[in-house]
């Protein structure tokens, strides 16, 4: 009796000696994970929380895949979730696949050489993350709230979106030069370029902003800057946003590669 209340007492140690081991290499792990987007953790994974009724995954699904559409809150109950999947592993995984993509798409181009081959870039999570905004005011259901919002933008804190970073850097060694086209208003010119300079974007063949000439919707502000820059001899090889209407209506280039935002809907 006493032999076996002494093993089993060792095998208890070696397990407690085995969880402690797998703990602090959990501990390590996470202390070695990039935080470049933003300084908060996900609380329950970057799945978040079930929500009874209601497959908050399928509607993210929904709305990458545009079926959802118009949408200007999310649902109340997809908060917690929404919250962990922006600030989680898995929006950096996606939004990874994407550029995947387009570098390898980028990579089997032979640019002209004559300076107008361009790939057009979105800003707001697109080359520019606004994520350390939203972990402050939350991912909840409510209206953007765009006095909060152009406060933040105005202090031109963004952080580059980690991503899109690495494809504008292999982009520029291909000598396919980069348009920013964005939605935000040329107001915001000198406090965006400083912005974009401080995040790692240096150079670029023009900034886009909106005018107080440009009317309508975001589709067709994006559809007749293209158009333009199409006109004035540039071929558009690519095209990135993290908005259905960054990528669609015309002139929207040779592909189109369309990043993860379940948090708002431009049209």
């Amino acid at each position: 009796m006493l032999f076996i209340s002494t093993k089993h007492y060792n095998m208890g140690g070696v397990v407690l000696v085995l969880w402690l081991f797998l703990f602090a290499s959990s501990v390590h792990l996470s202390q070695g994970i990039s935080h470049e987007i933003h300084l908060l953790r996900p609380r329950h994974g970057s799945g978040g929380q079930h929500v009874p009724g209601l497959s908050c995954l399928s509607w993210r699904l929904g709305v990458e895949t545009h079926n959802i559409i118009g949408w200007s809150t999310l649902p109340q109950a997809c908060e917690s979730y929404l919250g962990n999947y922006m600030l989680g592993r898995q929006y950096r995984k996606d939004s990874g696949m994407v550029v995947f993509e387009a570098l390898a798409y980028a990579q089997g181009l032979k640019p002209a050489g004559d300076g107008k081959d361009i790939w057009v870039f979105d800003i707001d999570e697109t080359s520019l993350s606004n994520l350390p905004y939203f972990a402050k005011h939350g991912f909840g259901p409510e209206a953007l709230n765009f006095t909060q919002a152009n406060s933040w933008v105005y202090e031109g804190k963004a952080p580059a979106q980690p991503e899109s970073l690495k494809l504008y850097k292999k982009l520029q060694s291909l000598g396919i030069k980069v348009v920013f086209l964005t939605g935000r208003l040329e107001a915001l010119r000198n406090v965006t370029t400083e912005n974009l300079h401080n995040a790692g974007f240096h150079t670029w063949e023009k900034l886009i902003l909106r005018g107080s000439s440009d009317t309508g919707t975001a589709l067709v502000y994006k559809s007749n800057a293209r158009k333009k820059l199409e006109k004035s001899g540039y071929r558009i090889v690519g095209n990135i946003g993290d908005q259905w209407s960054d990528i669609l209506g015309t002139n929207v280039g040779n592909r189109t590669f369309k990043l993860p935002n379940p948090i708002y809907y431009v049209s």
